[in-house]
C-alpha cells in the first residue's frame, strides 16, 4: 500500500484534503490525523471490516477496544442505549476535549470497534482538523493512536510515518499536538463513574463536576500484569497491554531528588562500564548533571504540562539514537502527575526503584 501524506493548517483547513480523506474512511481506508492529544488512526466506527483494518495495521491486540469519536453530541444517541445525567453534566463542561466516555453500545456498533464489548467509548475531540474529519466521514471515526501497538503514542505526524508508512491510505500531517497525552477515561456503566486511564482531564476536575467517582483499583498496582495468564478483556484501551515502550530498558527512580540524581549518576556510570549506550530524561535545570551518552529535557522543573507534550517524541529520540538503558525521575502522582505517572510506568514495565 502507498501512503500519501497530506499537510493541513488547522488554522486555514483545506477542506478539498479533508474531503479527500473523509472520501477514504467513507471506502473503508484507513487515515492517521492529529486530535489535541495525540495523532489517531482513523477508520468508520459503523464498518467492522474497516473498524477491523485498524488492529492489522497497529499490531493491536482485537480485544483491545476502540474510540469512537464524534463532532456532534445528537449523534451520541444513534451509537449509545443511554446517556446518564451525570455524563451529560460532563459534556457540557469538558466536551470538545479530552474526555472519553464509556457507554452501553446500540447494536449499529460492531463488535469490531468495541473489542467485542457490550460497550462503545466515545470522545468529541476539540483539534479543528479532527471535527471537520469527522464531519466529512459522516460522524464516527473510530480511532485509537496511531502508532504501532506497544510503542510510544504518536505527537507528530513523523511519528505516524515511522511506524506506519505503507500500512494505511493516508497521514494527515497538522502539526504538533497540544497536550501530548491521550484522554482521560471513563466508564459511565458503573453504578457510579469510575475512571479507567488518568489523562489531561484530572480526577480533581472531576470530582467537582460529579457528586462521586471511582479510581480502577489497576491504576495503582505496582507491577504489570501478566499477559499469558487468562484475565478479563480490557474495558478500554491501554488497560491489559504493554504501552508506550522504548526499546531500551527504562528505569524509573522515585525519591527525594537530590538522591534520584545521585542514584542516576551512579547507575550511567555502571552501565557505561557494561558497554551500554546509556540516556537519561531530565529537567533543563538538571542536564549539566548527567553524564550520561544521551541527555534530553523536557522542560522547566516541575512544568508538567511540557513533559506530557514532550515524553513521547524524547522516548522515540532514545530509540532513535540507539540507548539501551533509560533513566528517569517520577513525578508526584497528583493533577497532570497522575496521567504522566500512568504512561511511564507501563513505558518502564514498572521497573520503580526506590531511593
Amino acid at each position: 500500500m502507498k501512503t500519501e501524506y497530506v499537510t493541513i493548517d488547522e488554522r486555514s483547513p483545506d477542506m478539498d484534503a479533508l474531503h479527500y480523506a473523509g472520501q477514504i474512511i467513507k471506502e473503508g481506508g484507513l487515515v492517521a490525523f492529529p486530535t489535541e492529544t495525540v495523532y489517531g488512526l482513523g477508520a468508520d466506527a459503523l464498518n467492522e471490516k474497516a473498524a477491523a483494518k485498524i488492529y492489522e495495521a497497529k499490531g493491536r491486540p482485537s480485544d483491545n477496544p476502540l474510540i469512537v469519536h464524534i463532532t456532534d453530541m445528537a449523534d451520541l444517541s444513534r451509537i449509545v442505549r443511554k446517556v446518564p445525567e451525570s455524563a451529560l453534566v460532563l459534556s457540557e463542561e469538558l466536551w470538545p476535549g479530552p474526555l472519553t466516555m464509556i457507554f452501553e453500545k446500540k447494536e449499529i456498533v460492531p463488535d469490531a470497534t468495541t473489542g467485542g464489548l457490550s460497550t462503545v467509548a466515545v470522545r468529541f475531540p476539540s483539534n479543528r482538523i479532527a471535527q471537520l474529519l469527522i464531519m466529512e466521514s459522516g460522524g464516527f471515526i473510530a480511532a485509537p493512536s496511531a502508532n504501532r501497538s506497544g510503542r510510544p503514542s504518536p505527537t507528530l505526524a513523523e511519528h505516524c510515518r515511522e511506524d506506519l508508512d505503507g500500512r494505511v491510505d493516508m497521514i494527515i500531517d497538522g502539526g504538533p499536538v497540544g497536550i501530548g497525552v491521550e484522554s482521560t477515561i471513563i466508564d459511565m456503566t458503573a453504578k457510579r463513574p469510575e475512571l479507567l486511564r488518568p489523562g489531561f482531564v484530572t480526577m480533581e476536575m472531576l470530582e467537582q463536576l460529579l457528586d462521586g467517582i471511582d479510581r480502577d483499583p489497576s491504576l495503582d498496582r505496582t507491577g504489570m500484569p501478566d499477559e499469558l495468564s487468562p484475565a478479563p478483556a480490557p474495558r478500554a484501551p491501554g488497560m491489559k497491554y504493554r504501552h508506550y515502550a522504548p526499546r531500551g530498558e527504562m528505569v524509573l527512580v522515585d525519591g527525594d531528588h537530590e538522591a534520584a540524581k545521585e542514584y542516576i549518576s551512579g547507575r550511567i556510570n555502571e552501565e557505561k562500564e557494561k558497554g551500554k549506550k546509556t540516556a537519561v530524561i531530565c529537567a533543563d535545570e538538571d542536564r549539566e548533571r548527567f553524564g550520561a551518552d544521551i541527555v534530553l529535557s523536557y522542560g522547566r522543573r516541575n512544568d508538567y504540562a511540557c513533559l506530557a507534550r514532550n515524553l513521547f517524541t524524547l522516548l522515540r529520540t532514545c530509540d532513535e539514537k540507539g540507548a539501551d538503558v533509560i533513566f528517569a525521575e517520577t513525578v508526584p502522582g497528583n493533577g497532570l502527575g497522575d496521567a504522566l505517572m500512568n504512561r511511564m510506568r507501563k513505558a518502564a514495565g514498572y521497573r520503580i526503584v526506590n531511593v
